[in-house]
């Protein structure tokens, strides 16, 4: 027959143990917490010495399509956001540039989300690529940042260019008789109420000397 004493001492053994797993979790999840608060504070860091690569890139976009254009930057602990939305008679058009970072913050995350609405053409709405915290080369997000940029413009030009979209912003130079998008007329004149488009100044001018003949 077992001691009544050897068996309070096993439940009691069960119970520091209890106790000690419980203090050892503990330890781990506020070692994990701390880390987890260094590594943010890692990443805010980033963000600041990236801003000499990104803030003149974002800039020199914006002044390339001037009043085209409205910058919306969001700034909150976890996420950096830049979004740009573009004015045009053809489609809805927003860029948005963003640097976050993953579930366990251990890695910059730097996103491009584009959105053209109505989509009537093919092009690329999302690209993404991750950098180590501990290991961010200022030359790769450099280049990552004018890749975008660079396929962002040229999506632009070819939505611009587009005939399903330009189907209903053609039109025609009355002196040339050429069609041509109506955002790319060089001038306009009006005439009794009606509104013409010119290729070149030099085809304005001469419909314009043709109107002050006919007068």
């Amino acid at each position: 027959m077992s001691n009544l004493n050897e068996l309070l001492d096993r439940i009691d053994a069960e119970f520091e143990a209890a106790e000690g797993r419980i203090a050892k979790f503990k330890e781990e999840k506020a070692a994990e917490y701390h880390g987890r608060q260094e590594r943010l504070e890692m990443f805010a860091k980033a963000c600041e010495q990236l801003q000499a690569v990104w803030r003149p890139r974002l800039d020199a976009l914006a002044a390339k399509f001037g009043k085209r254009v409205t910058i919306n930057p969001v700034v909150t602990p976890a996420l950096r956001t830049a979004t740009f939305k573009f004015q045009s008679e053809l489609a809805k058009i927003e860029l948005k540039l963003s640097a976050s970072t993953d579930a366990e913050v251990r890695k910059l995350v730097l996103s491009s989300d584009l959105e053209i609405l109505p989509i009537l053409m093919e092009f690329t709405p999302h690209t993404r690529v991750e950098i180590p915290l501990d290991a961010i080369d200022p030359v790769v997000v450099a280049k990552w940042t004018d890749d975008c940029i660079v396929a962002f413009v040229k999506t632009y030009v070819s939505l611009h260019e587009n005939e399903r979209y330009l189907r209903n912003f053609m039109v025609e130079d009355p002196i040339a008789g050429v069609r041509f998008p109506k955002y790319a007329a060089a001038g306009t004149a009006v005439v009794n109420g009606k509104t013409h488009y010119f290729m070149s100044e030099e085809t304005q001018k001469e419909f314009e000397a043709k109107q002050r003949r006919a007068a």
